[in-house]
């Protein structure tokens, strides 16, 4: 058995090369130490189950490492390379990984709680299950990433990057989206509730059955957006654009829509129960069967709208 002696005239990086288990012996012998692996190349390199808690990753090369059940918590991983790595349930707890770039890893089932992604790109990346609570994800790019079931709850998602991305039945309770790109994204059966999405876009997305129930929407952009039985109880509209979205059976009880595009917009069915449209654009809108009880439609633009009974306005 290596003792402690074993390792003492060796580098971090050569000890690692003895594998994970001198690695980890290692560590346990020396809790004290802050390994530096800065702009090491481990590449394609075999890493399971290693202990780089608080090392210093940064600017290393971990381009298709195996990094399933590691513990890099508090790790600092910034500028690293960890393109098509597998982090399949690692510990990410507090790690720093601005500007890393994560392009098609995967990080299945990785907890990244208060972890910092900023500007990080984690394109067409794998983080179903993922626990993002309270990370940092500003201007990070997701573009096409499998976020499923992932939980943001308190993320700060800042001007993310979400084009088409798959967020099915996440958890973004209280997340920060304002400024956030979300074209063509997947947010089915997605929570919301009291997210921040001021300025977001997400125009195209799919937000059927999303519960969006008190956030802050104000001026973004739905364009021909899926709605469908979306929960959007006590949200702010105001000013948002909704052309061309389909709404039909949601709920907009008590929403505020002041001066909310909804020109052409399918509402058949939906619930708008004392919701504020006062100087909303509804022309050519569909509200086929809605209900208007106590809403505030003063000023409204109601050119060619269907009105609930089925008639059409002039």
């Amino acid at each position: 058995m290596q003792s402690m002696g074993t390792f003492q005239s060796l580098s971090a990086s050569d000890i690692l090369k003895r594998g994970p288990d001198s690695w980890n012996r290692w560590r346990e012998e020396q809790p004290q130490l802050r390994p530096s692996l800065q702009g090491e190349n481990l590449e394609q390199r075999y890493l399971r189950e290693v202990n780089f808690s608080s090392c210093n990753l940064a600017d290393t090369n971990l381009r298709q490492a195996d990094l399933c059940l590691a513990n890099l918590e508090q790790a600092q991983l910034n500028r690293a390379d960890l393109t098509e790595a597998v982090l399949y349930t690692t510990d990410l707890r507090y790690s720093s990984l601005k500007e890393a770039i994560l392009t098609r890893a995967d990080l299945t089932e990785a907890s990244l709680v208060k972890a910092d992604l900023s500007l990080a790109v984690l394109q067409q990346a794998q983080l179903n299950r993922a626990d993002f609570t309270d990370a940092r994800l500003y201007t990070t790019n997701l573009r096409q990433a499998d976020l499923s079931d992932v939980e943001l709850i308190r993320a700060d998602l800042r001007e993310v990057d979400l084009t088409m991305a798959d967020l099915g039945e996440a958890d973004l309770r209280d997340a920060n989206l304002s400024f956030a790109v979300c074209s063509l994204a997947q947010f089915v059966g997605a929570t919301l509730c009291h997210a921040n999405l001021y300025r977001a876009n997400l125009s195209l997305g799919n937000l059927c059955v999303a519960n969006l129930m008190g956030a802050n929407l104000t001026k973004a952009s739905f364009i021909g957006a899926n709605l469908i039985g979306a929960n959007l109880y006590l949200a702010n509209l105001r000013f948002a654009n909704l052309a061309q979205a389909d709404l039909r059976e949601a709920s907009l009880r008590i929403t505020n829509m002041t001066g909310a595009n909804l020109a052409g917009a399918n509402l058949s069915m939906a619930n708008l129960t004392e919701a504020t449209l006062v100087r909303a654009n509804l022309t050519g809108a569909n509200l086929s069967r809605a209900n208007l009880h106590q809403a505030n439609l003063d000023g409204a633009i109601l050119k060619g709208v269907t009105l609930p009974d089925g008639r059409k306005h002039p």
